[in-house]
């Protein structure tokens, strides 16, 4: 059990989550709360607010297991794309019901593995407004557990600190999700899982306001 797709290098996925961990650390204070809270084994959904292209690397980086990211096909070209596939992520097609790529997340959560989605579908204010139903789908599929990860500090992190501002990183606590054949109860489902992760991220903006007082 790897908890990769078929075609991931193990060792290749495991040398990239090292380089994630530190690659942002020079430019960044990067503060991480709450990283015991993700389950070390079982399937898990991980779901993530996205302001900028920096949050996929930084939550890759900090968890403390192997996981696989749905990540836009664009970036899937050349070597980068190359490199993608061999450390385990898995291209998705926005703006459609990408069947393959929730195909390939589904075993691999099946398998016991960690999928992360960013249930907003692309790079915005990251407060959560809307969500599609990606995530949900896959909890329905699997039966796997969710963790909502708040990241705040991507998006213009120099109007308050021009030298290496502050990132946070917040692990809300795991939820589960009874998510129910039909489209009412697929909606429903993808509510919970927005509304608990946008609650995530004004806590982490209360959090950030307070400690700027401070």
């Amino acid at each position: 059990m790897t908890g990769l797709p078929q075609g991931a290098t193990p060792w290749l996925h495991d040398v990239g989550r090292v380089i994630a961990r530190y690659l942002y650390r020079p430019a960044y204070r990067i503060r991480v709360h709450g990283a015991a809270r993700v389950p070390r084994t079982g399937p898990v959904v991980l779901v993530a607010n996205h302001s900028s292209m920096i949050e996929p690397q930084l939550i890759f980086g900090m968890l403390p297991r192997r996981s696989v990211f749905l990540v836009k096909e664009e970036m899937f070209s050349g070597p980068a794309g190359w490199g993608l596939r061999r450390i385990g992520q898995v291209p998705v097609k926005r703006g459609v019901p990408d069947r393959e790529a929730l195909r390939t997340a589904t075993e691999v959560l099946r398998d016991g593995g960690l999928i992360g989605v960013f249930p907003e579908g692309t790079r915005g204010a990251g407060d959560v407004a809307q969500a599609q139903q990606g995530a949900a789908w896959l909890v329905r599929m699997s039966g796997a557990v969710v963790v909502p990860v708040a990241v705040r500090g991507t998006l213009n992190p120099g109007n308050r600190r021009r030298f290496r501002p502050s990132v946070d990183v917040l692990v809300g606590e795991p939820f589960t999700v009874d998510v129910g054949r039909g489209r009412t109860a697929l909606a429903e489902g993808t509510e919970r899982i927005r509304g608990t992760l946008a609650a995530l991220v004004e806590k982490l903006d209360r959090q950030r306001e307070e400690k700027q007082r401070q």
